[in-house]
């Protein structure tokens, strides 16, 4: 298989995995729930509830760890073949996300990905593994952030590039890239839908592969 890309980046929640991390930590806040579901349609700017979430839950070191674990256990389906035939044929993968970065690790390391594949936010503990505070640098946890990233990445890979995701911090990525898919196989979103150069409803990841590779 060839590839069309030279970059294939993916955002994490309610794309390869079928949770989105922030309201497992939550553990069913409803509070938590209508934040997230209010910044992935576009009603709230994330930067305006990214803290306010963390601050609520105040995730310890070990519900973080637990959180990693669940990743793994949620992964949508053909996420890991998909990843491997990108992998085989020689795509950078990247995965872009405004998750904490010390969960999606594991995540990344099961799906054959290097540490400086993970873009994310990340956190500080005390030393007994409670809540300390998130990176308040990081432009994941602001709108654009992700687009910001991208262009970076475009800048060290002088090739096409997609996108995949299925909110609207995905879509603001949509001119930094050559196409952006838009995957609603997990939670459909109308915005996402409708400006998506591409937009793909089945529940498996291995519907992006025609578009991604070429016989």
């Amino acid at each position: 298989m060839k590839a069309r890309f030279e970059l294939v980046c993916f955002d994490v929640d309610s794309t390869l995995v079928s949770i989105e991390g922030i309201d497992v930590l939550a553990d069913g806040d409803p509070e938590i729930a209508r934040l997230t579901s209010a910044a992935m349609n576009g009603e709230i700017a994330i930067d305006a509830v990214y803290g306010r979430r963390l601050e609520r839950i105040r995730p310890t070191r070990a519900a973080v760890e637990a959180l990693g674990r669940r990743y793994i256990e949620s992964l949508v389906p053909g996420a890991v073949d998909v990843i491997a035939a990108l992998r085989a044929a020689h795509v950078d993968v990247h995965l872009v996300t405004a998750g904490v970065r010390p969960a999606i690790l594991p995540l990344a390391e099961h799906l054959g990905l290097e540490p400086r594949a993970v873009h994310a936010v990340d956190l500080r503990f005390a030393p007994d593994g409670s809540w300390l505070d998130f990176d308040r640098r990081s432009p994941l946890a602001r709108p654009g952030g992700k687009e910001i990233v991208v262009l970076n990445l475009r800048a060290r890979s002088h090739g096409k590039a997609a996108f995949i995701g299925d909110g609207i911090s995905d879509l603001e990525t949509r001119d930094a890239v050559d196409l952006f898919i838009g995957f609603g196989g997990v939670a459909e979103r109308e915005i996402v839908a409708r400006e998506a150069a591409v937009f793909v409803r089945e529940p498996s990841l291995a519907a992006l592969l025609p578009h991604l590779l070429e016989e």
